[in-house]
Order: structure tokens, then C-alpha cells, then sequence
């Protein structure tokens, strides 16, 4: 199993509240950057949190891998939600290879407990930063870090 996490790219700093955040356009820029990364990778499905900005950026990846599946909103990838639990979602769900579109600081924490089994260790997940961990199934402590990049390193 391949789980690909990728943070929301550069959000405005205000809105009506913290979920209606929209990207900006610098934001919309480093995803675009980011999705390269992925041409060729095979995934099954992308989740994304219910966050206007993670909803953005799903949509520009798979605008940009001309996916014909949707995307798949999943509550359970907000900032802050519990680690553990989206293992729990995970170990439910057949496909092999999943993007999970989320923020900090849920996806650093995630990355800390697949890899290391807590979620301890500092993980840095930049706007529009993309991991990958491959594991046999979803379990702390068991996960290989393949990637983890940001847009940053990425030259055009």
C-alpha cells in the first residue's frame, strides 16, 4: 500500500472561518508544482478534507492527472483530528494506492506514526508539501518513507 499525503498549497490568511480559507494564487501555483510529482503514479482515490483549500488542491491534482474519478471528501482529515483515527479509516478501505489531501498539523503527526509508531517526531509539511509511505497495510510504526518534498526544491 502507497499512501501519498500532500498538504493544501498557500491559503488567504482570513476568511468568515478557518474551513472557507480559499488558495491564493501563489497556492495554486505550488499544487500545480506539487501534481507533477505525481504523473504516472497510479492512484486508486483521492481524499480530501471537507476544507475549502484541501478541496482546491484535490481539484487541481486531478484536473492536472486528467483523473475521470472524483474526489472523495473525508471528515475525518481537518487539522486537527486524531492521528490513530484516520488509521482506523484507512484499515477499512480496499484501495492500494491513496492521496490524501489534509493539513498540518494532522499530516505531520500522520507521517510521525506510520513511520516512527508515535506522533512525536517533527515531520515538516510545508503548504504544498508531498509525502509518500509505503506499508504493508495501515499500521503505526510500519510505514517506509519514500518522499517527502516541498515546493520549494522543485525547479520549473
Amino acid at each position: 500500500m502507497k499512501i501519498w499525503l500532500l498538504r493544501h498549497g498557500q491559503a488567504e490568511a482570513m476568511a468568515v472561518s478557518d474551513p472557507q480559507r480559499a488558495l491564493t494564487e501563489q497556492g495554486r501555483v505550488e499544487v500545480a508544482a506539487v501534481a507533477r510529482l505525481l504523473e504516472g503514479k497510479q492512484l486508486d482515490t483521492i481524499l480530501a478534507s471537507p476544507y475549502l483549500r484541501a478541496q482546491q488542491t484535490a481539484a487541481i491534482v486531478s484536473r492536472h492527472l486528467a483523473r475521470e474519478k472524483g474526489i472523495t471528501t473525508a471528515a475525518w482529515l481537518t487539522p486537527e483530528d486524531e492521528p490513530r483515527h484516520v488509521l482506523d479509516f484507512l484499515a477499512e478501505r480496499a484501495e492500494q494506492h491513496l492521496l490524501l489531501v489534509s493539513h498540518q498539523p494532522l499530516l505531520g503527526q500522520l507521517i510521525s506514526l506510520l513511520v516512527d509508531g508515535h506522533k512525536g517526531t517533527h515531520h515538516p509539511m510545508p503548504t504544498a508539501g508531498l509525502a509518500c509511505i509505503e506499508m504493508d497495510f495501515p499500521a503505526a510504526g510500519i510505514g517506509q518513507l519514500l518522499l517527502l518534498n516541498c515546493p520549494a526544491e522543485l525547479s520549473d
